[in-house]
């Protein structure tokens, strides 16, 4: 089901699934992507988003808490293009970005509240792989996540069920 997928049916097949209640935009060619998530909470600090991006993924989902901050981004272009060549699905930022159009060009998934174009210091302060909260939602290391064009679902194992064709 790797990105043949529609949030709206993985919610009829599994009513239950925690819905992100935050209206991120979305940046990227990707605009659906799903795997099991690694968590990273920072505060106007991009250095541990810089560190995963760099790290080899089998196609996991990085979810940023920043806090909700708009004040500097936590990603741009640069490290969305290694997370990308580094096999990461995609990444959702509670927090912003910069160099959208950029990450617009690229084949990688991004959900983030917005743009700022000040860039954030990278003193690699924060945490890994705890457990972090917004939108309603808790999202933990090693759940799923499914995210397009409508939302966030977060799981704690992968939805099957028989869903409906995708026709366009």
């Amino acid at each position: 089901m790797k990105n043949n997928f529609i949030c709206a049916d993985l919610m009829d097949i599994s009513p239950h699934t925690q819905s992100c209640e935050t209206d991120f935009k979305s940046y990227g060619k990707r605009q659906r992507f799903c795997g099991r998530i690694r968590t990273v909470k920072v505060f106007q600090d991009n250095g541990l988003v810089r560190r995963l991006s760099e790290t080899p993924s089998d196609g996991e989902v990085m979810v940023v808490d920043g806090g909700g901050s708009h004040y500097s981004a936590l990603m741009g272009d640069r490290l969305a293009t290694k997370a990308m060549n580094n096999g990461w699905a995609g990444v959702v930022i509670y927090g912003v970005i910069r160099d959208s159009a950029a990450i617009n060009e690229l084949d990688f998934g991004v959900k983030a509240l917005g743009t700022n174009p000040r860039k954030s210091p990278t003193e690699y302060q924060g945490e890994l792989d705890v457990t972090i909260g917004f939108g309603g939602i808790s999202f933990a290391t090693g759940q799923y996540l499914y995210s397009d064009e409508d939302g966030v679902l977060v799981c704690d194992n992968p939805i099957e069920g028989e869903l409906p064709p995708i026709d366009y």
